[in-house]
C-alpha cells in the first residue's frame, strides 16, 4: 500500500498544478488555492507526524493542551518555548499603539515584547491575550447569559452516555465574534481556522473529522494533522475506545507564495514509516490529562524546511 503522507504530498502538488491566485486584502500576501479536499489517517495503524519535514512536536504538544485547558493567553506557550501564535497578539499590540499615537521609537520590537510576555504578568495579562479563540470556544463557549458551555466535557459524557450518538461536534466559529458580523468591539484579531469536528463510533472505533475552512497547507496543516489526530487518541483513552480514522475535510486550501520553492524541496522527499505515540500515565478525564504523559516513538523524518508565517485573514476594517 502507498505511504498514507503521499496523500498531503499530492495535495501540495495538486495546488502547485492548479491553485488559483490570491491576494489578501488586510496584508497584501498572495497564495495559490484550490477548494474542497479531504485526506484520511487510520491511526491505529501510525501517528501521522509527517515525515517529510521535521514537525515541530513540542509545538504540536502544548498548542493542543494550551486548547484543552481552555487558555487563551500566549503566556503558557512562551513559558514552555513555544512561539507559534507570538505574531497575533504582536499585531494587536502594534494595533493599540497606532490607536493611541504611540511613537514608533517607543513601540517595542515584537523580541522585547514576548520576553516581556515572559517576565511580566501585568504586561502579559494585558498583551497576551487572544479571547474568542479556540480554548475558550472549546471549554467556556460564551451564552446569552453568564452561563458557558464546556463543550469538550460535553462530547465526552455523550459519547460514554450514547455511542450512537450523531451530535458529537465541538464548534469554534461563533460568529457574534467574527469579521464584519461583529460589532467592532468584540471583532476577534484571530481568523478561526480549522472550525469543527465531529466523533463518531463505529464498531468500537472512534473516529474524528474535522471541518478546515481555511488551512496554509505548507505550515500550518501538518501541525493540524497532528494535533487532531492526538486529540483523537486522548478522547479514545478517555472515553475507552480505541482509535479509527482521523479525516481532515478542507474547504479552501492554499500555498502562500512564498512558500513554493520550499514546496517543490519537499515534493522531492520520500516519507519514512509513521512514528506511534503512548501514554506514560493514566488519565480518565481531560483535566487529568498534562503534555508530559505523551510519549512519541520512533519518529523518523527529514531535515525542517524553514518558511515565513503570513498572519492574513481575521478581522479586517475598510479604510
Amino acid at each position: 500500500m502507498k505511504h498514507p503522507e503521499y496523500q498531503y504530498l499530492n495535495l501540495l502538488q495538486d495546488i502547485l498544478d492548479s491553485g488559483v491566485r490570491k491576494v489578501d486584502r488586510g496584508t497584501g500576501d498572495a497564495s495559490y488555492s484550490v477548494f474542497g479536499r479531504q485526506l484520511r489517517f487510520d491511526v491505529s495503524k501510525g501517528f501521522p507526524l509527517l515525515t517529510t519535514k521535521k514537525v515541530y512536536w513540542k509545538g504540536v504538544l502544548h498548542e493542543l493542551y494550551w486548547f484543552l485547558s481552555g487558555q487563551t493567553n500566549i503566556k503558557y506557550l512562551v513559558d514552555n518555548n513555544v512561539h507559534i501564535w507570538d505574531d497575533y497578539p504582536y499585531k494587536i499590540y502594534r494595533e493599540q499603539c497606532a490607536i493611541v499615537k504611540t511613537p514608533e521609537s517607543e513601540i517595542l520590537p515584537k523580541e522585547t515584547f514576548i520576553e516581556k510576555i515572559k517576565n511580566d504578568a501585568e504586561f502579559a495579562k494585558k498583551s497576551g491575550n487572544l479571547p474568542k479563540i479556540y480554548g475558550e470556544m472549546w471549554r467556556s463557549w460564551p451564552t446569552r447569559t453568564k452561563r458557558t458551555i464546556d463543550q469538550v466535557a460535553w462530547v465526552v459524557e455523550e459519547i460514554k452516555d450514547d455511542p450512537n450518538a450523531h451530535n458529537l461536534i465541538v464548534n469554534s466559529w461563533n460568529p457574534e465574534y467574527l469579521y464584519t458580523m461583529a460589532e467592532k468591539k468584540d471583532a476577534s484579531r484571530f481568523p478561526i481556522c480549522h472550525n469543527m469536528y465531529q466523533l463518531d463510533v463505529l464498531d468500537g472505533k472512534l473516529s474524528l473529522q474535522l471541518y478546515q475552512r481555511s488551512a496554509d497547507v505548507f505550515l500550518g496543516v501538518p501541525f493540524n494533522i497532528a494535533s487532531y489526530a492526538l486529540l483523537l487518541l486522548i478522547l479514545a483513552k478517555i472515553t475507552g475506545y480505541k482509535p479509527g480514522e482521523f479525516v481532515h475535510t478542507f474547504g479552501d486550501v492554499h500555498i502562500y507564495e512564498s512558500h513554493r520553492d520550499q514546496v517543490r524541496e519537499q515534493l522531492q522527499r520520500e516519507p519514512f514509516a509513521f512514528p506511534t505515540v503512548s501514554f506514560t500515565q493514566p488519565f480518565t478525564t481531560i483535566d487529568e490529562f498534562k503534555p508530559e504523559f505523551v510519549q512519541l516513538n520512533d519518529y523518523k523524518f527529514h531535515p525542517p524546511i524553514k518558511a515565513p508565517l503570513s498572519v492574513s485573514g481575521g478581522f479586517f476594517e475598510k479604510k
